[in-house]
């Protein structure tokens, strides 16, 4: 008889942790899900200040050009190529503000300073943004390793997590140390 009941324990046991452990992954799925619409808001955002900043004659011709078709890409880039197009702004923003010329013409004019700021404020935001997704994927990828989970599929039918991996350096004078340049 006392054999049952730990044999009935033990299963009650199993179950419960089985039951926590689908629980956690379910939990981290939707930390998932939340940190990539957090990351997906960031980079639109990022993307319509640039745009912005590129149609309002602040930058000379060649410069606003650039940024314009830079940004436009990345705001209409399907799932499979966003990181890309993101990596291209990113390299478009440096671009445009290498030249310390363009920051000073761009601050000089009207709406100018508060066009960087709100620029600099959506690029600051999006490693961030970036950095909250990759950790939560990192971690659901961490519990789904484990040849528990796996031999008893307890990750159901949701899709294998993925980072997001792109290019998100700042340029330097959208930091706050290049700011006060």
């Amino acid at each position: 008889m006392s054999t049952w009941i730990w044999v009935a324990l033990a299963v009650v046991a199993v179950g419960l942790y089985l039951s926590w452990t689908a629980g956690r992954l379910d939990r981290l799925h939707y930390r998932i899900d939340a940190a990539r619409a957090a990351l997906d808001a960031q980079l639109v955002r990022r993307a319509s200040v640039s745009q912005e900043l590129a149609t309002a004659a602040l930058l000379d011709p060649a410069a606003s050009i650039v940024l314009y078709q830079a940004s436009h890409a990345a705001r209409q880039a399907d799932e499979e190529h966003r990181e890309i197009a993101e990596s291209e702004l990113s390299q478009a923003l440096r671009a445009v503000f290498a030249e310390p010329e363009q920051v000073a013409a761009v601050r000089a004019a009207p709406g100018g300073e508060e066009v960087l700021k709100d620029l600099a404020a959506a690029a600051r935001r999006v490693p961030m943004a970036r950095r909250f997704h990759n950790d939560a994927v990192r971690a659901a990828r961490a519990v789904r390793r484990h040849r528990i989970v796996r031999y008893l599929h307890l990750a159901g039918h949701a899709p294998f997590p993925m980072t997001f991996e792109m290019d998100d350096e700042v340029p330097v004078v959208l930091t706050p140390e290049g700011a006060s340049q």
